[in-house]
């Protein structure tokens, strides 16, 4: 009887086992079909930040779905693999992608603290990890604890173990938008992960079960125990010191990287290379696919420009007056909740919004949202008048009373206009400026764009003025009017009449169109082509338009690439089309390499996440560069074989008379002692655009400022008054980096000195002086070479150029 029992009882296991068999096979069979199989798990990478980096490797963005850096295992720093370990499996190295032995443990730790409020203990293992972060949802269901053990088994089969630490390394969610420790180390402490402390890296390696719970900032105390037992369990696994642990603990957990997050230290720039990106690759390579960008922007002049437009744009608004508070709360209320909640007009900036709470006859005591408190000296705030446009000047105020008054929200800062800090709790009244602009600064030999600023304020607006606005460029065309002619037969001492001129229209009713001189509406006669372009003079450059022909400027302003389907009417030769400053400043640098073809960029190199370079702009042909047969001795350089767009003669004389402008003419503000500057002025009919384009021998810069919606920048606001000092003020910096050598002269050029004002050799006593460029042959003897109204057709050869111009006397009328 005995026997039957044990026998009875043996078939019973056996059916057991073999029914509890099928239902692993089944169960296994069935949650397996929609997971990745061994070919699918040795090819998965994850997806990846693109990182943008400046000139020098600063880094100026991110963009992705999943904020990753991937760090290849071996570069991982032992300490940082071993804490994970220590934190999270222990037996990682020793099971096959589920540790039983740890989920018993974990059971019985949890069935202890029933009761306590305590925390449940988890038993997955770094395996189980990685497969739920790898295709698995993150609901909390039997289903995918089945799926997550057998896609565990199935990786550890697929994977070696260093690749399943790498994969979870690189993976893990650690909070505040960063997966993965390199990410994590950057958002957090903005370090690498070789400059983390050992409290750092107990701290990153506590926060995969809970990283909100442990936030540094929310939850500063939960997060410093958090760390504490991490740092207690580095020492039990012999990973620190006990002496380590101790100095660890009693520092207090810091995040100064979350104060950087998001921020961009050039939003325009960067926005333009995100631009350049989705073009070339696309959404999905963009935002997953780990590109390395080197781009070209220099972080010195970057920020010397953000400050300089800034400055600009400040000065020129001042002038205007005061456009009173952003807002008025009722002083009786909950001012503090009321101020909070006014939208700021410079947001991002040095600025805060503060109350007024009583304006005295030299103070104006202010408040913040916070309770804290300051004040304004009149002395701060004086600028801050009525404008009145029959004075067309601003109303000087007497007392502080005359700006503000109580319960005025307004805006101000702790520096004076010129940029000191003031004292501790004095601070200066400012508003943000209604106007706009931008600034860009392009090396004009390779194109590269070193600087560009958008607008006043990215966060109060992302449009690009540099390279999105099509506005009128005024006389900055002008360059390239005299630059035909200097081309087809002329000289800078031709002489031009400078008298009244009428385009009629036979099939236009009226007296026809009558250009006149911007600044002051007078005539001057005959003059130099010299005097033209220093002095900015429209009659003389519409004579000499129709002299040359507006045909052959148009095909000038196709090879400098200035605008596009430019009708030839004599209007466009007083700038009356429309360009972006990005098209300007290019065709400028331009004039500043001698005529050759330039192609601006905002992108040096890209590379893919495995380090191939994808794109580079710079291809230029260099012998040995390959790194062979190069020595420190002989280090090679690469040719610059650019297309010549231009003769570099008349390239040069037209360089030497921009430098006139600012030595002489409409461009005075601009000028910096003892620095080889040019560059040109323009502003639009009604002083709606105003831009000055300059440049330096080895740096060319412009600025353009105008209202978004085209409107007169105010009485006597011209390129020279408005943008030409923010050149002057952008410049003085940027030299320390990029100084000015003396311009460079082609062959083929003589240098003779004459008479600025009348185009002639000098006479006794004579002293407004000029060394001129031109073609040997070319030059003045005791007459002037003059120009009549029937020239543009001149020979293209030097000397049939010269015999011509010499043939033609009586200049234009």
């Amino acid at each position: 009887m005995m026997k039957r029992w044990l026998w009875r009882g043996l078939l019973a296991f056996i059916a057991l086992t073999l029914i509890a068999m099928v239902a692993v096979i089944a169960t296994v069979y069935h949650f397996s079909g929609n997971l990745p199989d061994n070919r699918a798990l040795e090819a998965y990478v994850p997806p990846i930040t693109t990182r943008v980096h400046a000139g020098n490797g600063d880094l100026i963005a991110e963009y992705s779905v999943e904020n990753r850096v991937f760090v290849p295992i071996e570069e991982i720093p032992p300490l940082v693999k071993n804490t994970f370990l220590a934190a999270e499996d222990n037996n990682f190295y020793q099971h096959r992608g589920v540790d039983f032995r740890g989920l018993v443990r974990a059971a019985i730790t949890n069935l202890r603290n029933v009761g306590t409020g305590r925390r449940l203990v988890g038993g997955s293992t770094i395996t189980q990890q990685v497969a739920k972060n790898f295709s698995l949802t993150g609901e909390v269901s039997y289903k995918r604890k089945i799926k997550e053990a057998i896609l565990a088994f199935r990786i550890e089969r697929a994977l070696s173990k260093d690749r399943i630490l790498e994969l979870y390394l690189n993976e893990i969610y650690l909070g505040a938008g960063a997966y993965g420790v390199a990410a994590a180390g950057m958002r957090y402490f903005n370090k690498s992960l070789d400059e983390l402390s050992p409290g750092e890296i107990a701290y990153l390696a506590g926060l995969p079960k809970a990283p909100s719970t442990y936030h540094p900032v929310r939850a500063r105390q939960e997060a410093e125990e958090r760390r504490n037992i991490v740092l207690q369990r580095m020492v039990e696994e012999g990973l620190i010191a006990q002496a380590t642990m101790d100095s660890e603990r009693q520092k207090p957990l810091l995040a100064p990287g979350l104060d950087k997050a998001g921020q961009k230290p050039a939003p325009w720039f960067a926005e333009q290379v995100r631009r350049e990106l989705v073009t070339r690759f696309g959404d999905k390579r963009l935002y997953e696919g780990g590109l390395s960008v080197r781009t070209t922007m220099d972080p010195r002049l970057q920020s010397v420009a953000q400050a300089a437009l800034r400055r600009g744009l400040e000065v020129y608004d001042r002038r205007h007056g005061y456009r009173g508070p952003v807002a008025q709360i009722d002083l009786k209320s909950d001012w503090q909740a009321a101020l909070a909640a006014v939208p700021h007009p410079d947001p991002g900036q040095d600025t805060r919004l503060a109350v007024v709470r009583e304006a005295g006859q030299e103070l104006v005591q202010i408040a913040f949202a916070d309770g804290s408190q300051g004040a304004i000296s009149f002395q701060q705030m004086e600028w801050a008048g009525n404008f009145h446009e029959s004075y067309r000047r601003v109303q000087k105020p007497k007392r502080p009373s005359d700006i503000v008054a109580p319960g005025d929200v307004v805006l101000v800062r702790q520096t004076d206009a010129d940029g000191n800090l003031l004292a501790a709790g004095t601070y200066s009244l400012t508003q943000a400026p209604a106007a706009d602009g931008a600034l860009i600064a392009v090396d004009p030999f390779t194109g590269r764009m070193l600087a560009m600023v958008g607008g006043y304020n990215a966060e109060r607006s992302e449009f690009n003025r540099a390279v999105q606005a099509q506005r009128q460029p005024g006389s900055v065309f002008k360059p390239f009017v005299y630059l035909t002619a200097l081309e087809n037969g002329y000289t800078p001492a031709s002489i031009i009449q400078d008298a009244p001129f009428v385009m009629r229209d036979p099939t236009v009713l009226g007296s026809g169109w009558k250009p006149g001189n911007f600044t002051d509406g007078k005539f001057y006669g005959p003059s130099p082509l010299r005097l033209g372009i220093e002095l900015s003079r429209n009659l003389m450059t519409v004579r000499l338009a129709n002299a040359v022909g507006m045909d052959k400027i148009v095909d000038t302003a196709k090879r400098f690439d200035v605008a596009e389907n430019m009708a030839p009417v004599l209007a466009m030769a007083l700038g009356s089309g429309e360009a972006t400053l990005l098209k300007l400043t290019t065709a400028y640098a331009m004039i500043v390499n001698g005529g050759k073809r330039l192609h601006p960029s905002f992108i040096d190199r890209i590379q893919n996440r495995f380090g191939k370079t994808e794109y580079r702009h710079d291809v230029r042909p260099c012998d040995n560069c390959d790194g062979q047969s190069a020595t420190l001795d002989a280090v090679p350089l690469p040719r610059w074989e650019p297309e010549q767009v231009y003769d570099p003669v008349p390239i040069y004389q037209m360089v030497t008379m921009l430098q006139g402008v600012i030595d002489r003419g409409t461009a005075a503000r601009a000028r910096i002692a003892g620095a080889p500057l040019a560059g040109k002025t323009g502003t639009s009919n009604d002083s709606k655009d105003t831009w000055f384009i300059g440049f330096s021998s080895d740096l060319a810069v412009g600025i353009f400022v105008g209202f978004d919606q085209p409107k007169t920048l105010g009485p006597n606001e011209t390129g020279g008054r408005v943008a030409a000092p923010i050149f002057g003020d952008f410049m003085k910096q940027a030299l320390q980096f990029y100084p000015a050598n003396p311009f460079r002269a082609p062959e083929g050029v003589r240098l003779v000195q004459i008479s600025r004002k009348t185009g002639k050799l000098p006479q006794g006593g004579e002293t407004d002086l000029v060394m001129e460029a031109f073609r040997p042959g070319t030059e003045p003897g005791a007459e002037p070479i003059n120009v009549d109204a029937g020239g543009g057709d001149s020979p293209s050869v030097a000397t049939e150029r010269a015999n011509a111009a010499r043939k033609k006397m009586g200049g234009l009328y």
